[in-house]
This record gives structure tokens, C-alpha cells and sequence, in this order.
């Protein structure tokens, strides 16, 4: 069974979207065919992400999401896959979303999914890998029922 933990450091009221996040996450996980698996989302503001950003990629500047990978650093099969953290930054999911003309919703989630395959091993450095990985996150938004029109 796979558990995902939201957690919520800002001062938005987020408790709807604490609870889709975790939904959709875990539906990802089962089309992804992961089981047994955990992570966890910490929604957080522009100046906690930039924070992070800074001290963990020595990039200074905020962005929008940013996954830590437990897995990348384990040489030991466990029983529950530890995945790792996704910290979105909801103050640019609000951004984006008024800037590309969808819902809070629509970003949150397609953040939240774009994360959680950050830390299935998923990548976008190379433009075959972003092709790749970009369609399987609109497939996965796709079928959950959350479209651009969101």
C-alpha cells in the first residue's frame, strides 16, 4: 500500500488540496506500477523554496518544485520504498497558474506529479527524457481527470 504525507508550512488554508494531492499522487504511484511506497509533499512559500534552492543546488532564486530522492542514495532493498520530499512552492503555483491560464488545481497537481517522477527516477535534462517525462505526467493528469482547461 503506498501513503502520501502532506504537509502544509504555509499560511494558506490548504486542506482541500492537502487531500487531492495525496490522491492523485497515490493514483500516479499505481499507474506507475510502484508498490509499497512512501513521500512526502510540503507545500511552502517563495522564500522557504529559494531558501532550499539555494543551500541544496546553489541556484538563488525561488522556483516552483523540487524533489529530494532518498533512493538515489540507498544501497540496501527495504520493504517500503522511502521515495523522499517534493516541496512545491505554492506562492508559484499560484503564479503559474494565472500565467498559463488554468487552475490552482490544474499547477498544484501537475507540480505534485512532476515531483513524485523526479523521485521515480524520471528526468528532463536531456530533450528525449523531457519529451518522455512530460508526456507521462499529462497522461497521468489526464486520466486522474485533471486537464489544462482545470
Amino acid at each position: 500500500m503506498n501513503k502520501v504525507y502532506v504537509f502544509n508550512e504555509t499560511s494558506e488554508d490548504l486542506k482541500k488540496e492537502e487531500k487531492e494531492i495525496a490522491k492523485i499522487l497515490k493514483y500516479a504511484l499505481k499507474e506507475e506500477k510502484v508498490k509499497n511506497a512512501e513521500c512526502n509533499v510540503i507545500f511552502v512559500d517563495n522564500e522557504k523554496i529559494h531558501e532550499i534552492n539555494k543551500t541544496y543546488r546553489n541556484i538563488d532564486r525561488e522556483t516552483d518544485v523540487i524533489s529530494f530522492a532518498l533512493e538515489d542514495n540507498l544501497d540496501v532493498v527495504m520493504a517500503i520504498r522511502l521515495l523522499g520530499d517534493i516541496y512545491i512552492s505554492v506562492d508559484k503555483a499560484h503564479e503559474q497558474a494565472e500565467s498559463y491560464g488554468h487552475s490552482f488545481r490544474r499547477e498544484l497537481s501537475f507540480l505534485a506529479v512532476h515531483g513524485l517522477l523526479h523521485l521515480l527516477g524520471y528526468n528532463h535534462e536531456e530533450k528525449e527524457d523531457e519529451i518522455k517525462m512530460f508526456a507521462r505526467q499529462e497522461e497521468v493528469l489526464t486520466h486522474y481527470g485533471i486537464t489544462r482547461s482545470l
